[in-house]
């Protein structure tokens, strides 16, 4: 595993939730995602109700999460893409993702689970922290500070 790799996990290990992205019907969706990484994969909890996890099965998607809620001056965000497959995950992957939702979209909650294969892997990052509050932009501006690392 590259080091790139191996920052990206870590990352994904400090939220919880994050966005799958691939296309149904030649149209692109994005959904949200409870993830947990195993073995070096992304493993994914979506609800079965929506549908979503039949067009990502067998099919390239990315998965993607950040920290941009966080109010941090070092915000990140990962990129896992490759193939998804729906799986059934071991008594420990399902621990690990803790207690289900009760509702989706007011119908109850019947969990799906994917994992992803990651055939790339890519981490942003965007630093304010070397900004005093008097130089420090404005969010809105156009003057970010955008690393990229892949």
């Amino acid at each position: 595993m590259s080091t790139d790799e191996i920052r990206a996990i870590e990352l994904l290990s400090r939220v919880s939730y994050g966005r799958v992205a691939t296309s149904m019907r030649a149209m692109p969706f994005v959904a949200p995602a409870r993830h947990i990484v195993a073995d070096g994969r992304v493993l994914l909890r979506m609800h079965r109700g929506l549908g979503y996890h039949r067009a990502c099965n067998g099919s390239v998607v990315a998965y993607g999460a950040d920290n941009f809620s966080s109010g941090s001056a070092h915000l990140w965000s990962v990129q896992f893409t490759g193939t998804a497959e729906i799986v059934e995950p071991t008594e420990e992957e399902l621990a690990a993702f803790g207690p289900d939702p009760e509702r989706v979209d007011d119908e109850a909650f019947d969990p799906v689970y994917m994992r992803i294969e990651p055939q790339f892997v890519t981490v942003h990052a965007l630093d304010y922290a070397s900004e005093t509050p008097v130089t420090r932009p404005d969010p809105h501006s156009v003057r970010r500070h955008l690393h990229h690392v892949a």
